[in-house]
């Protein structure tokens, strides 16, 4: 992982802010000419740390009106499984999110569909049929509160 400093910080502040900015405004706004702002940018781009661009899309606006969150479960552990387990997750556009945990189950996957009736159709055709998965629990969202929030970075 790069150092990051206090010019990298206010970049990357800014870019979850409003990842549209312009390298002009970047640069004023953190009191660097735009060719060094650029030069960071870029080097925050190829560390991985700065991983992409996107748009914030309203769930419900374009017809997604259903998050849920599904706990997986595996039977039989091992490094092979593990790795089809996850590409399997990868695979699923459905899938918004997942992170591989701890507790009851192995998996946890926040998956948005446009409503029960797709999610029943994905479980049954899709999930259920995920190599070695023994059990899943889904837990629907009644209300979004709080989504793709910015990180806390740390102050410099």
């Amino acid at each position: 992982m790069p150092k990051l400093d206090k010019f990298d910080i206010a970049i990357l502040k800014i870019l979850q802010e409003d990842a549209r900015a312009t390298n002009v405004e970047i640069a004023e706004r953190v009191n660097l000419s735009p060719s060094p702002c650029l030069r960071r940018i870029r080097n925050l781009e190829k560390s991985g740390v700065l991983r992409g661009y996107r748009a914030d899309i309203d769930r419900k606006e374009v017809g997604l009106g259903l998050t849920v969150f599904v706990e997986i479960k595996v039977g039989h552990h091992s490094r092979e499984n593990a790795r089809r387990q996850q590409e399997s997750l990868l695979a699923i556009p459905e899938v918004v999110s997942c992170f591989l945990i701890s507790g009851n189950a192995d998996f946890l996957a926040e998956v948005v569909v446009e409503d029960l009736s797709a999610y029943e159709k994905l479980l049954t055709e899709t999930l259920l049929a995920l190599p070695g998965v023994t059990d899943i629990r889904s837990n629907f969202a009644i209300r979004s509160i709080k989504t793709g929030g910015p990180l806390k970075l740390p102050s410099l």
